[in-house]
């Protein structure tokens, strides 16, 4: 059974950082590209950040370019969000996504296996 559970989210002030994992079990993450996407109530989930199975590909949304750092850890067979300069913006639940293939999937539609999502709240 394959399954992503994401962990590392919590209240943060403004300015501050934080560092979000994707653990996977069930099946091997050297071939699924992982997507990091966000989500705020009323709101379309949206891609925050990519990555391909070989970490050759990297993608971010521009509202996080610059902050955000997408890594993984296939031997680990887990995905990481280091996130810094955090703005109430930020604030939303947390997915991370993946998919089997080599390049990166950003489209919400065409990501395979969901975790349950880790809350980021970013408030003084």
């Amino acid at each position: 059974q394959r399954k992503l559970v994401e962990s590392g989210g919590g209240l943060v002030q403004p300015g501050g950082s934080l560092r979000l994992s994707c653990e996977v079990s069930g099946f091997n993450l050297d071939y699924y590209a992982i997507g990091w996407f966000r989500q705020v109530p009323g709101k379309e989930r949206e891609g925050v950040s990519f990555i391909s199975s070989g970490s050759d590909m990297i993608q971010y949304a521009d509202s996080v370019k610059g902050r955000f750092t997408i890594s993984r850890d296939n031997a680990k067979n887990t995905a990481y969000l280091a996130m810094s300069s955090l703005t109430p913006e930020d604030t939303g639940d947390y997915y991370c996504a993946a998919t089997y293939s080599s390049s990166v999937i950003t489209a919400v539609n065409m990501s395979a296996h969901w975790g349950q999502g880790t809350r980021v709240t970013v408030s003084s």
